[in-house]
């Protein structure tokens, strides 16, 4: 596993030990480790190692398998965007879609027309180099709603639209609160 992926595990962990995960979104809302809401998007601070990170749900999801629209139950589905000053994490892009991804697979990103992919291991997904977040977020800081298409491991495809309403006042505050 390299470098990268395990610091973002890493962090994963840490949010899902400090509960954030528990109850999706509406939790993160009562965290008293939320600081800041900006529209679509909330801002976060972790201390102890310091994280901070802007985080949304999706405003629509649609699952469908052989082409058909399913009801499927899936966890938190939460994009993520962390800074992480100790190991050296600057706006590092992070998808949960709420159930184990297909092996192998990738998240596809469409954010006005321009697409990105995002590498896959177990719930979680990256972009595959700090470059690649660099450019995911400046079409996130351009773009209006960003969709994202994965598969689960069961063969279910899964599209979630996020808002980016609010997205560049909540990583600019976010990465402010963990610059010093």
């Amino acid at each position: 596993m390299n470098n990268r992926l395990s610091l973002a595990l890493a962090g994963g962990i840490a949010l899902a030990v400090s509960g954030l995960f528990a109850t999706g979104l509406a939790a993160q809302e009562e965290s008293t480790n939320r600081v800041a809401a900006e529209t679509d998007w909330s801002v976060f601070v972790e201390d102890n190692p310091t994280e901070c990170w802007g985080v949304s749900s999706p405003k629509e999801t649609v699952n469908t398998k052989d082409g058909r629209v399913v009801a499927v139950r899936r966890g938190d589905i939460l994009l993520f965007v962390f800074y992480r000053p100790g190991a050296n994490v600057s706006g590092q892009v992070t998808f949960t879609g709420g159930y184990p991804f297909a092996d192998g697979s990738t998240v596809n990103v469409n954010i006005g027309g321009t697409e990105f992919e995002l590498f896959t291991e177990g719930e979680w997904a990256w972009a595959a180099s700090p470059e690649d977040d660099a450019k995911i977020i400046a079409a996130m800081r351009r773009g209006s709603d960003a969709t994202l298409t994965a598969r689960s491991s069961r063969g279910t495809q899964t599209k979630d639209t996020f808002s980016l309403m609010g997205f560049t006042a909540a990583i600019e505050d976010a990465e402010k609160r963990c610059s010093g």
